[in-house]
């Protein structure tokens, strides 16, 4: 049974109000102040609280504000009385967290009206906290299940390590990478247009696409007609309005030679040298991303690949981050990070990532997929 916390330091006041909510099947609790009434309130999580406002030791006011800062008893809610009439004591006691507001002396029908309509407003919260759990709970299967389908690194010629973080949201981030043969490897990373189930699906049939080489086999190897056709497939008029960036790339081994294509995607980094003479080339977008006009065109352009150089590939998860005032911390102090001194450890970790953001902003956090790619050509 839902039970009612009553809270007035008046004994004849505390009488009236059970006697009434009893008469009407209600399980009622009383507090003969604001102290204990927040113990009370605290130990039973009443559905209800009626409480008045002006008591000794805590008014309804703080009561009523201890309340609302108590997340077990975010869903409770809360009448206030009084025999303040004034309308700006009616706005002080609603900015206080107060749901309803009755005034003194108190009318039986209006009390029981209120209190109705007070436990359905409870029990349709209570529906949507138990909708919301699941649904969390849901696109938590779904974010381990997109990450069981992406690979977790590459060991060889060419060693990749890999770091996915899916927000709570899902998005549309999914990656792969592979031996076309013995000499040409292939690399890719997606990322779809907002976010949900939707997104995560939208990219997961790419993913799928390209995994079971649908394609001609030559068109593999050729990043431009990979996205050409994907963009001729993967129209927004047919996707629910979704589009997605891309970065596709082919390694040649023997020849030590990287073809890639970039629609509207973040710059991949291409860093080579030692520390005392690093030199950073970024590979920027070069053609819009797939999805919006059927007869886009694609480049495909290519880049020597130096001995022990290292490739970072990333989605803007990772530094569309925002910070205290509002702005976005961006790419180019991404840029800036990743290319800096640092020990390696932490120019990969978006881990690391972070924590440094949060030296400048401390509850910074991802509010998108994050995908971070980082390639070793040994």
């Amino acid at each position: 049974m839902l039970q009612i916390l009553v809270i007035d330091d008046d004994l004849v006041m505390q009488m009236v109000l059970r006697n009434t909510l009893q008469e009407q099947g209600y399980a009622a609790i009383v507090a003969k102040n604001g102290k204990e009434g927040l113990a009370l309130a605290q130990k039973y999580h009443p559905a209800l609280v009626i409480c008045d406002w002006m008591m000794p030791d805590i008014d309804g006011l703080e009561v009523c504000r201890q309340i609302r800062q108590d997340i077990s008893l975010s869903t409770t809610f809360f009448i206030l009385l009084t025999s303040k009439g004034a309308v700006e004591d009616k706005v002080k006691a609603l900015d206080s967290g107060a749901d309803d507001f009755l005034s003194k002396p108190i009318e039986k029908s209006e009390l029981i009206a209120s209190v109705r309509a007070g436990l359905r407003l409870y029990q349709l919260n209570q529906d949507l906290q138990l909708q919301k759990q699941l649904l969390e709970s849901e696109l938590a299967e779904a974010s381990e299940y997109v990450k069981s389908l992406l690979p977790a690194s590459l060991n060889g010629n060419v060693d990749i390590s890999t770091q996915f973080i899916p927000s709570s949201q899902l998005g549309g981030d999914c990656y792969d990478f592979y031996w076309l043969d013995s000499d040409h490897l292939a690399i890719y990373l997606i990322d779809t247009s907002g976010h949900g189930v939707g997104s995560a699906l939208h990219s997961i049939s790419i993913l799928n696409l390209l995994r079971s080489q649908s394609f001609a086999k030559d068109k593999l190897y050729a990043p431009d007609a990979v996205m050409t056709d994907l963009n001729r497939s993967f129209q927004m008029s047919e996707q629910g309005g979704r589009y997605l960036t891309m970065w596709y790339g082919v390694f040649k081994q023997s020849e030590r030679i990287l073809k890639y294509a970039n629609a509207g995607h973040p710059t991949s980094l291409l860093i080579s040298g030692e520390s005392s003479d690093r030199k950073v080339k970024q590979l920027p977008s070069l053609s819009m991303p797939i999805g919006f006009f059927a007869d886009a065109k694609y480049i495909t352009a290519e880049v020597s690949i130096p001995l022990n150089s290292k490739l970072y590939v990333f989605s803007d998860g990772i530094f569309e981050v925002k910070q205290t005032d509002g702005k976005i911390w961006g790419l180019p102090k991404f840029i800036e990070l990743i290319t800096s001194d640092l020990e390696e450890s932490k120019i990969f970790s978006a881990d690391s990532v972070l924590q440094h953001i949060r030296g400048e902003t401390p509850n910074a956090y991802f509010e998108d997929d994050v995908s971070l790619l980082q390639i070793n050509f040994l």
